[in-house]
């Protein structure tokens, strides 16, 4: 099984074209009734005369398509078209490098939200119930915990490297990933994980079990894991620390 949890969450980067997707095959589909006349197609009044202007068209259908598929509907076309002029004509920019990338960062996020809006409810009320649960503690951040078992042993610090027996869940219970199943303890920075696993693992011992249920935001926000952990994602983990700094429990 794959180890999911070692990876950080990172700022919502600029979104990235990938020019060499593969065409959808629009080929008419077969059918026995009858025949409707063609749809009309655009190419009748737009004439591709040279290399620069089916590439030109290509470049603007394949950003607009990778846009489309992460949630983003339509744009300011007439200062999209100043801004490409404005690019290659060497004119200078209306807004600088920061201002830019801030600007479709948070459009996107804001999007990412709007898609995402019943993934995000979800949690919210999950937790709010949760923490109504006899033994949920839950800390300034949000993070809720349950004592397991109390080890004795040593408490880490965000800059130490632990030794943990860990499975990972999604609130209907799915498992994405465990420790358990691979028979192999994750040794690891604790400083190096989502900000849930750093704040929650330095309130154990070695010999502790806890089990954490980790808001959005202190996992990996806005991002999805692969096909594993969908965006906005509420986690539960049991955490058990073995060790710190290679020592263990007393």
């Amino acid at each position: 099984m794959k180890k999911i949890i070692i990876t950080l969450a990172l700022p919502f980067c600029v979104f990235v074209v990938n020019a060499q997707t593969k065409a959808k095959n629009t080929s008419p589909k077969k059918t026995t009734t009858t025949a409707k006349a063609p749809a009309k197609s655009n190419s009748t009044t737009l004439v591709f005369k040279s290399t620069l202007d089916s590439a030109s068209y290509a470049f603007g259908n394949t950003m607009a398509s990778s846009m489309k598929n992460d949630g983003l509907n339509s744009l300011n076309y007439d200062l999209l078209i100043k801004g490409l002029k404005d690019a290659f004509g060497g004119a200078t920019p209306l807004i600088n490098k920061e201002k830019s990338q801030a600007a479709i960062n948070n459009l996107f996020v804001s999007v990412s939200r709007q898609k995402n809006a019943p993934t995000i409810a979800e949690g919210k009320a999950f937790l709010e119930k949760n923490k109504q649960q006899a033994g949920v503690q839950v800390t300034p951040s949000g993070l809720q915990y349950q004592v397991i078992n109390r080890g004795t042993g040593i408490r880490p610090k965000a800059t130490d490297t632990v030794l943990v027996n860990y499975r990972g869940t999604l609130l209907n219970g799915k498992q994405f990933d465990s420790s358990y199943d691979r028979k192999e303890p994750l040794s690891l920075p604790l400083n190096g994980v989502i900000a849930g696993w750093t704040e929650g693992v330095q309130l154990m011992q070695t010999g502790s079990k806890y089990k954490f249920f980790i808001p959005y935001n202190l996992a990996y926000g806005e991002r999805a894991m692969g096909d594993d952990i969908p965006a906005y994602s509420t986690l539960i983990f049991e955490i058990e620390l073995l060790k710190v700094n290679g020592k263990q429990a007393e």
